[in-house]
């Protein structure tokens, strides 16, 4: 099957139900267009409103730039001749489909343009527009359901650049060599690892959010994501990393705890290797247990890592660190902070951006560094997230009437101001002091020089209606450099901006009066 091999489906079921019914609603067009954009930065965070943008590659290559077929849409057919209420025939646009097969070979005949994989932005910037012509117009929004699976990916890699931040400004209090403005550090990359590859709902789902994680860190044990990651984003090029550890099983099969972390260290203490503390007696490893196998673990000159794995999460780090302390003494670096030494902890358990922050904060009023602690997040990285996190939807912008008449439009629901969008055709460029991404209609000079320079940031990233491009390999970014634009645009770029320009903010309240006028005029 061209859309998906793994579950067979045909590519037109990829659409919401009503999506098929649109064709015959939308009125006939020379031309309409259709824009996405997240409506509300992270959680509503009120503080830091910026945006990590990353998906659309996967989904491009996967399901938009593939061949259609007739053989997929018989089978369609047949399946819609009963999905309508009652089990009767559902409407849906056979004859363009048909006619995109013989007329189009089969690609879906839109061009999307997108903002950079990587880029930061903030709410309301168009992150892709949709452009569908002639009788395809009303085929516009079909693939709205498939591209607002963008919210999943840049809501991960939002999350976890956040966690980021809040890792590097602690480096800049505690750590000894952390850079002073970015907190950058050998071991900052490390800092955060993805623990979610078994909490996840499926495979896909794994590579999708882990990839977006690997954005930010290179600690995964999501091995999904970090072989797509490596082969498929970054020509073989390594992206994520991870270290031998036990489990509670591993733990539990040997007859007493010190056996086991001496196999471990024995195993592995030449390198670094954890090992998880609460089988059985969190205190009692810590306090009896960890102290007996100093002298191997002196002996193999690796780093131990603890890993607490129950209890309250901030207690059990302070308490790992001072049993480390104990056990192996510490050093005190220039700003004071105490570092075990060989030894470190990594906390997993209960871990969500929150909880975070917060054992950050309790690490350094104990007088640790920073970097004496690292973090495991599973669902609180890859589960816990939706589509309203940070508000993601698509909405109709711009119609070319049949009479040739064009009409910007736009939603403003008096009932919920957040959902109001932006109306025209639109364009991102980078505009004032700052270059900050800056929303303008499609027509206004300041777009039409960046799309003759270069600098225009909705770029085609497919283009179904072109023989000459449609079905080739589209130029993807490396992720290493995907990578560097988070970034070199999360530290350039203030926490809040509003990036609705003049231009469109004047169109937004011209409209919304000529709507409210109409309204009252019925």
């Amino acid at each position: 099957m061209s859309a998906n091999p793994t579950l067979a489906l045909p590519p037109f079921v990829l659409t919401d139900s009503y999506k098929l019914s649109h064709y015959a609603l939308y009125p006939e067009a020379q031309e309409m267009s259709a824009y996405a954009e997240f409506r509300a930065p992270f959680n509503k965070d009120a503080t830091d409103h910026r945006i990590v943008f990353y998906g659309m590659r996967y989904l491009i290559e996967s399901f938009v730039n593939k061949q259609w077929t007739a053989a997929d849409l018989a089978l369609t057919e047949q399946f819609l001749s009963t999905h309508n209420a009652g089990h009767t025939p559902f409407p849906f646009p056979i004859e363009l489909f048909r006619d995109m097969i013989a007329e189009n070979d089969g690609y879906f005949p839109v061009v999307i343009e997108a903002l950079p994989e990587g880029s930061v932005i903030y709410p309301h910037v168009p992150v892709f527009q949709i452009t569908a012509k002639g009788k395809y117009s009303r085929l516009v929004t079909y693939l709205e359901t498939l591209l607002t699976m963008l919210w999943y990916p840049s809501s991960v890699a939002t999350l976890s650049r956040r966690s980021k931040h809040a890792i590097a400004g602690a480096f800049i209090k505690t750590v000894e060599g952390a850079d002073p403005v970015t907190g950058a550090h050998p071991i900052l990359n490390s800092r955060l690892h993805d623990f979610g590859f078994r909490g996840c709902t499926s495979v896909e789902q794994s590579v999708i959010g882990g990839v977006a994680h690997l954005l930010n860190f290179d600690g995964s044990d999501t091995l999904s994501a970090c072989f797509y990651a490596q082969f498929h984003c970054n020509a073989g090029k390594p992206v994520g990393a991870s270290i031998p550890a036990t489990e509670h099983s591993v733990m539990t099969s040997w007859p007493s705890e010190r056996a086991a972390m001496a196999n471990a260290i024995e195993k592995f203490g030449g390198g670094v290797v954890a090992c998880v503390m609460d089988s059985y007696d969190y205190i009692h490893a810590l306090e009896k247990v960890l102290p007996s196998i100093k002298a191997e673990k002196v002996a193999k000159g690796g780093f131990l890592v603890l890993r607490p794995d129950s209890g309250d999460p901030i207690e059990t780090v302070l308490q790992a660190l001072r049993a480390a302390e104990s056990t192996f003494g510490v050093t005190v670096n220039s700003k004071g902070y105490k570092a075990p030494i060989g030894c470190g902890v990594i906390q997993g358990d209960g871990i969500n951006d929150a909880m975070l922050v917060k054992i950050l904060v309790a690490v350094e009023q104990a007088g640790y560094a920073a970097d004496s602690v690292a973090f495991g997040m599973g669902g609180g990285l890859l589960q816990k997230v939706n589509r309203d996190t940070m508000s993601f939807a698509t909405k109709l912008n711009y119609v070319v009437d049949m009479d040739g008449t064009k009409r910007d439009v736009m939603k403003v629901p008096k009932t919920d101001a957040a959902k109001t969008s932006l109306p025209g055709k639109l364009a991102v460029v980078l505009a004032g002091p700052q270059a900050l991404p800056t929303v303008v209609p499609f027509d206004d000079p300041a777009a039409v020089a960046a799309r003759a320079d270069g600098t225009a940031l909705l770029r085609v990233v497919y283009d179904g209606t072109d023989p000459a491009v449609r079905g080739r390999t589209q130029h993807w970014d490396l992720f290493d450099t995907v990578r560097a634009r988070v970034e070199r645009e999360w530290h350039a770029r203030p926490p809040i901006h509003d990036p609705r320009g003049d231009a469109i903010t004047r169109k937004m309240a011209e409209l919304v009066a000529q709507y409210r006028a109409r309204d009252a005029s019925d």
